[in-house]
């Protein structure tokens, strides 16, 4: 796969701003309607796992992408640091809990990727751990897919221009404060650490493809994220209900 630093994280110059912006709107509202149809059914669910570093603009696409989706049939789950009882059990456990049912829309906020990413860079698992790891979540992942689990995977890809400048702006504008975490700096110090375990996870775990979404604007980053659930729903058979 390509190096992280070889791919855009901006809109191409040609992007029309305001066009885009009503295509995302045309999209928002088939992810409304074939959710509906989804949900009604029960034959298939959709899991959307939203991976990127600190400042990478996961809630913000939360928010955006998902607003007017029936809360009957959607969940949004924020993986933490595992705590002491989670940690007492295998590192899948905590996530197949949080997979969604049939008929069902789930998004991941961070995931599973983080019991590779967060071990890798700490040196907490030696390198045969870690591989292991990479065989479960594959291995898991078919599972999903053989229980007609559709998974979209999608890294949110920012420039360390970007997340600096956002992570600044946490410090400085009081409406945003409250997202401030001096742990995120951690991540500005060791960029080419989690930039080089990205590429081992994208490499690794590609059985279900991951999307390097262009995140610097979020108007484009939006888009890019509609675009790509409107397509996977496109995917399952959901007869004429759409």
């Amino acid at each position: 796969m390509q190096k992280l630093s070889a791919i855009s994280t901006r809109a191409p110059k040609e992007a029309d701003k305001e066009a885009i912006k009503e295509k995302t709107k045309v999209l928002l509202e088939k992810i409304r309607t074939y959710q509906r149809s989804m949900y009604a059914q029960a034959k298939h669910s959709l899991l959307v796992i939203l991976q990127g570093v600190d400042a990478s603009g996961k809630d913000g696409a939360i928010a955006k992408v998902f607003t007017g989706v029936n809360p009957l049939g959607c969940r949004v789950y924020a993986f933490k640091a595992p705590t002491a009882v989670e940690l007492s059990y295998d590192f899948l456990w905590r996530v197949h809990q949080q997979v969604p049912a049939k008929g069902m829309m789930q998004v991941f906020n961070r995931s599973h990727y983080e019991d590779i990413l967060v071990p890798k860079i700490e040196g907490w698992l030696s390198e045969e751990q870690i591989r292991e790891r990479y065989h479960f979540i594959n291995v898991f992942e078919r599972l999903l897919k053989h229980n007609d689990t559709h998974i979209l995977k999608l890294y949110l890809h920012i420039s360390p221009e970007e997340q600096k400048e956002r992570l600044m702006e946490r410090l400085t504008n009081p409406k945003k404060y409250w997202k401030h975490n001096d742990g995120d700096w951690q991540t500005v110090k060791k960029w080419d650490n989690f930039m080089n375990v990205y590429e081992e996870i994208f490499e690794k775990c590609n059985e279900i493809p991951w999307h390097i979404i262009p995140s610097d604007q979020n108007w484009y980053k939006e888009y890019l994220i509609a675009e790509k659930i409107v397509q996977t729903f496109e995917k399952m058979d959901l007869g004429d209900n759409h």
